[in-house]
């Protein structure tokens, strides 16, 4: 049983002030019931759990920029320091038209907790910009990149806040931000984003990091649940850089990819997809739901495909109760940020389905990205190899942190991780005291 808790005040933390009327705070209620749910373990830490209700630091800038067409058009963006007690904010950016500054505030939360639990020397931030980068040209991207870089130029920094890519962004954008701060500075700064061009201070191993690190942390879970990965069963919501790479790792080792889904649809194959050709049909800009030898399936039923795992590797707040109800996956591992709700979390207990939680299992992105900080600080780079290697071992520790809490506390893995991300943050706080 948990132990008792004080009187709840998550309805005064998760009031939201009335410059955020016109945002939906679904997403950031999420993470202050997360937050809710380990608060009763936390022992004398309880006292600062507020630290994490309450966003240090928030900008929202307009962003206005000149269309091809001589129009002036005007965009909102969004920087988020959720929490810097550890070290600097990390965070991506994202473009998307229903971005909205909760969003962008959970994220950051989650930030705070997953760089915690693989004990990096970061705190938690993210950024967006509300825009749909598919109807603007080349130019106006640009345009937008290096003005939203321009208005959030006094938080970010090599020292202070360190963007990266996220949806619909990607090693260009990072190209662009990281010339622009740098013009500003006065000085060339590869270390103020990661996920760059290799030419530029990018790391080898990036793009692939977080679904690299999504295998590992499965390997690791996959035998103390008695699953066998080499006949396993998987269905993957999303098909980007963290999919495909999460796909491939699987393929070779033997797993079975049952199902895939992107924004064109969903195919499927009982029998498992040929990954390869798969990947090679995308690269060469034909949809997804034009694989040859697949199964087109309705968009709904993905959550009914019989599997061993799912990966949810797309967009947040996916698996809600009702969606819970039908999945027949003994394992769901979550690529993406926050795509099972609470509520999709009791209904996942009480069947007997194990959650590996966002703040573990897609942490290998933001490792990788440390590798790029810490070599451009360096001047000094690291080859694949030693990449994956020292990947390989940072997840695996993390995971062993996370399951030693599990067993001892007798707590599911997402309020074990949570238990293991806050007492760091917390400990930080609380050591480095109130100033002034």
């Amino acid at each position: 049983m948990p132990p008792d808790s004080p009187p709840s005040d998550r309805e005064r933390a998760s009031d939201l002030p009335s410059y955020l009327a016109n945002h939906d705070p679904a997403v950031w209620r999420m993470f202050l019931e997360q937050i809710d749910r380990v608060e009763p373990y936390l022992g004398p830490l309880q006292r600062w759990a507020d630290t994490l209700r309450r966003p240090r630091r928030i900008l929202t800038v307009d962003v206005p920029i000149l269309m091809d067409d001589g129009r002036v058009q005007h965009y909102e963006g969004y920087r988020v320091h959720h929490n810097t007690s550890r070290g600097p904010a990390k965070g991506g950016v994202r473009y998307h038209p229903d971005a909205s500054l909760t969003e962008v505030m959970a994220l950051a939360g989650w930030m705070t907790i997953k760089t915690a639990v693989v004990n990096l020397p970061f705190g938690g931030g993210k950024g967006a910009v509300r825009v749909d980068p598919a109807l603007l040209s080349p130019g106006e991207i640009e345009r937008i990149t290096r003005r939203y870089t321009a208005e959030i130029s006094l938080m970010i920094g090599p020292d202070k806040d360190i963007p990266a890519p996220d949806v619909n962004t990607n090693a260009q954008i990072m190209a662009w931000m990281m010339d622009t701060y740098s013009m500003t500075v006065g000085s060339l700064t590869t270390g103020v984003v990661t996920g760059k061009p290799l030419e530029l201070g990018g790391s080898l191993g990036r793009v692939d990091a977080t679904g690299r690190g999504v295998f590992i942390a499965t390997n690791c879970l996959a035998p103390k649940i008695g699953l066998d990965i080499s006949h396993a069963r998987i269905a993957l919501q999303g098909y980007g850089n963290v999919g495909k790479a999460a796909a491939r790792c699987f393929h070779q080792a033997g797993g079975a990819i049952v199902a895939v889904q992107d924004v064109t649809g969903t195919i499927h194959s009982g029998d498992g997809l040929d990954i390869p050709a798969l990947e090679a049909h995308v690269a060469q800009g034909r949809k997804l739901v034009d694989f040859p030898g697949a199964q087109t399936i309705q968009h709904d039923a993905l959550w009914d495909v019989d599997c061993d795992i799912l990966i949810p590797a797309a967009m947040e707040n996916q698996i809600t109760d009702k969606v819970a109800r039908r999945l027949k996956a003994r394992l769901i591992v979550e690529a993406a940020n926050g795509p099972v709700t609470p509520a999709g979390d009791d209904i996942l207990k009480e069947k007997g389905a194990v959650v590996l939680p966002d703040v573990l299992a897609n942490a290998g992105g933001v490792i990788v990205s440390y590798f790029e900080w810490v070599q451009d600080i360096a001047s000094y780079f690291w080859d694949e190899q030693e990449i994956d290697r020292r990947l390989t071992r940072i997840m695996e520790r993390s995971f062993d942190a996370v399951w030693a809490v599990h067993e001892s506390r007798k707590l599911d893995l997402r309020t074990a991780a949570y238990l293991v991300g806050c007492e760091r943050v917390l400990q930080a706080r609380n050591l480095r005291g109130l100033y002034p």
